[in-house]
C-alpha cells in the first residue's frame, strides 16, 4: 500500500511538472480542438507541420505572441500539428503550412490570417479581432550571447562545459534552429557547470575563423578538459542536444528541464546502500563506514552527492527501515507544491537516492 501511494505521488508530481513548464502556446489535438476553440474565447490557431521550414521560422515569433497573450482572458493563442492531427486540419481546409486562422468567440467558422508573420503584426491583428489591448512581452533569453569581449571568459572557463552556436543573422537554418536552441538553454539554465551560448560570426568574423567556421550554423562543444573545442555533429532536435549534454557534462535533465530519476545516483554507492539495507544490525556499522569512505573519494560534481549518501545512510541506520519510505512520501508532497527550481532540484536528488533504500527494502 505504501509503495503504491509513493508511485501515485510520483505520477502526480510528473504531471504537475509537465503542466508547469508547458509552452505559452496552447497545443491542440483532434480531441481537444472543439473543447477549446469556438467556446468563450476568440482563438488564433496556427496549423503547422514539424518539417515545414516556414513554420520553424515562425515558431519564435509565435511563441513570443503566446507569451504576450498568456494572461488575456478573452483570447487563446494555439497551434495544431497537422502531421499528427490530420482530421481537424482537413476539417478546416488546411492545405499548406503554416496556415493561421482566427476563430471568433463562440464560432467554428474561421477567417484566414493573411498578414505578415511576425509577432508585432500578429499581436495587432489579435487585438483588433479579439477586442484586447495586449502589448508584446519581452521573452526571457537563456542563450548566452557571446562577443569578443566575453568569449574567453565564458567559453574557456575550465569549470564550464560550453556549447556554442556560430551563426549569421541572414542564415535560414540558423533562424530555424533558434527556438530549439533557446529551449535547450532553458533545459540547462539550472546547471551551473553548463553554458549554452551563441556568437554572431558574421559580425565577429575573427572568432569564427579562429575556430574554423566556414558555414552556418556551426556548433562546437568546449568541455572543461578541451578548450580547443570539438565539432557537434549530432541531431538538431531538443532531445538530441539534451542527450549530448547529459552524456558529455554528466548532467541528468530531460527535455523539459526536469531532473531525471538518475540525477544524483552514484552506482558504487548504490551498491553499498543495497548491502546496508540487507545487512544485520551488527553489520550495518561497518557498511556505513565503507559508504563514508567511498563518498570521501568522489571528485567533481559527484562529491556533493557522496556527502548526501553518507548523511542519508546514517539517518537510515539511526531511524530504522521505515525512514526512507516516509521521507520519499514527504518529499513528494513538498515537490508537488510551488517551490523554486533550485529547491526542486535539491529535493529531487535526495528523493532519487532514497529510492535506492526503498527499492532494496
Amino acid at each position: 500500500m505504501a509503495k503504491s501511494q509513493i508511485w501515485f505521488g510520483f505520477a502526480l508530481l510528473a504531471l504537475l511538472l509537465v503542466s508547469a513548464i508547458a509552452d505559452d502556446v496552447l497545443v491542440l489535438t483532434d480531441d481537444s480542438f472543439e473543447k477549446e476553440v469556438g467556446q468563450d474565447k476568440g482563438a488564433l490557431v496556427e496549423f503547422y507541420a514539424p518539417w515545414c521550414g516556414h513554420c520553424k521560422k515562425l515558431a519564435p515569433e509565435y511563441e513570443k505572441l503566446g507569451a504576450s497573450f498568456k494572461k488575456a482572458k478573452s483570447v487563446l493563442i494555439a497551434k495544431v500539428d497537422c502531421d499528427e492531427h490530420k482530421t481537424v486540419c482537413t476539417k478546416f481546409g488546411v492545405s499548406g503550412y503554416p496556415t493561421i486562422q482566427w476563430f471568433p468567440k463562440g464560432s467554428l467558422e474561421p477567417q484566414k490570417y493573411e498578414g505578415p508573420r511576425n509577432a508585432e503584426a500578429l499581436a495587432e491583428y489579435v487585438n483588433k479581432e479579439g477586442g484586447t489591448n495586449v502589448k508584446l512581452a519581452a521573452v526571457p533569453q537563456n542563450v548566452v550571447v557571446l562577443t569578443p569581449d566575453n568569449f574567453d571568459e565564458i567559453v574557456l572557463d575550465q569549470n564550464k562545459d560550453v556549447l556554442v552556436e556560430f551563426y549569421a543573422p541572414w542564415c535560414g537554418h540558423c533562424k530555424s534552429l533558434a527556438p530549439v536552441y533557446e529551449k535547450v538553454a532553458t533545459v540547462f539554465k539550472q546547471e551551473e557547470g553548463v553554458v549554452i551560448a551563441n556568437l554572431d560570426a558574421d559580425a565577429h568574423k575573427g572568432l569564427g575563423e579562429k575556430f574554423g567556421v566556414s558555414g552556418f550554423p556551426t556548433l562546437k562543444f568546449f568541455p572543461k578538459d578541451n578548450k580547443a573545442g570539438q565539432d557537434y555533429d549530432g541531431g538538431r532536435d531538443v532531445d538530441d542536444f539534451v542527450n549530448f549534454i547529459n552524456e558529455k557534462a554528466g548532467t541528468s535533465r530531460d527535455s523539459k528541464g526536469q531532473l531525471t530519476s538518475k540525477a544524483g545516483v552514484v552506482e558504487s554507492l548504490d551498491a553499498l546502500v543495497k548491502e546496508l539495507v540487507a545487512a544485520s544490525e551488527d553489520e550495518k556499522k561497518a557498511i556505513l563506514s565503507r559508504i563514508e569512505e567511498e563518498a570521501s573519494n568522489l571528485k567533481g560534481s559527484t562529491a556533493k552527492y557522496g556527502e548526501l549518501y553518507s548523511k542519508l545512510a546514517k539517518k537510515y541506520t539511526e531511524k530504522g527501515s521505515d525512514y526512507a519510505s516516509k521521507e520519499v512520501e514527504r518529499l513528494g508532497r513538498v515537490l508537488s507544491k510551488s517551490i523554486s527550481p533550485g529547491k526542486a532540484d535539491e529535493l529531487t536528488v535526495k528523493k532519487n537516492i532514497l529510492n535506492t533504500f526503498v527499492a532494496s527494502s
